[in-house]
């Protein structure tokens, strides 16, 4: 399952949580051979997470993601995936910041790579794991763009580059010199997006920010005051950042 999952180009993460989510079903139905099992035993397995677990939907989506892959790509059992059922999905959106508070983290973030990296999610939209993927040949500042590979859905985009954060990330280069990954761990390789997300928290704390959020919101926050400011979302040119420290 893992090769597979490899194969087809999952994250890393999604690996894991797929392989972690079915490792709970196969738990379940203990001595008895996932090949042979029904819709019912899925059904019956699923009641159990919410009933008796009361696990959250979001939890419980994973769950069924992993189970629907194994069964239509490992065992060839397509129908079986197709007709799992899936409760319903409350959308929750994440909660934006207000434009004083975004300035407040900014300020408060002295480290220059944390800093930049916080930037580059509300400035540009990026999410926390498409910014731990960026390397150095993405920033194509000739043509003032970012060059986004496999985000949501494993497709690739471009996202407007804003000069102001162009002439951050060239100081960031120059202080911190990354050899592979725009920004690198202590040893090398991609930063952790743990380290992104403690980073964030860390900067929440001496900004005085109590809010239960996550660093998802400073995305949320990036599309909330687009439209706020009278920006189309979908047009070429915005510089959201820029926007915001002027007020």
């Amino acid at each position: 399952m893992v090769n597979q999952l490899n194969l087809l180009g999952y994250s890393q993460s999604t690996i894991r949580c797929y392989v972690q989510e079915l490792a709970q079903f196969l738990y379940f139905i203990k001595d008895k051979k996932a090949s042979e099992c029904k819709l019912e035993d899925i059904t019956e397995f699923l009641l159990h997470c919410l009933s008796a677990l009361k696990l959250k939907e979001n939890t419980i989506h994973s769950r069924i993601n992993g189970i629907k892959f194994y069964f239509e790509e490992i065992l060839k059992q397509p129908k079986i995936a197709l007709e799992i059922p899936r409760p319903k999905k409350q959308l929750k959106l994440p909660k934006a910041l207000h434009s004083t508070e975004i300035k407040a983290i900014f300020n408060v973030t002295e480290n220059l790579k944390h800093n930049t990296i916080l930037k580059l999610c509300y400035g540009m939209g990026l999410r926390v794991s498409e910014i731990v993927q960026l390397r150095i040949y993405d920033i194509d500042s000739k043509n003032m763009r970012v060059h986004v590979q496999k985000g949501k859905g494993k497709k690739d985009r471009y996202v407007n580059l804003p000069e102001s954060i162009l002439s951050q990330l060239r100081k960031y280069y120059h202080e911190y010199k990354p050899k592979e990954y725009l920004f690198e761990g202590q040893y090398g390789g991609q930063y952790s997006i743990r380290s992104i997300q403690k980073n964030f928290k860390e900067a929440l704390c001496k900004a005085g920010i109590r809010k239960p959020i996550g660093i998802h919101s400073l995305r949320h926050s990036y599309a909330t005051h687009l439209l706020e400011n009278g920006t189309d979302i979908g047009s070429p040119i915005y510089e959201l950042y820029d926007i915001i420290l002027q007020k």
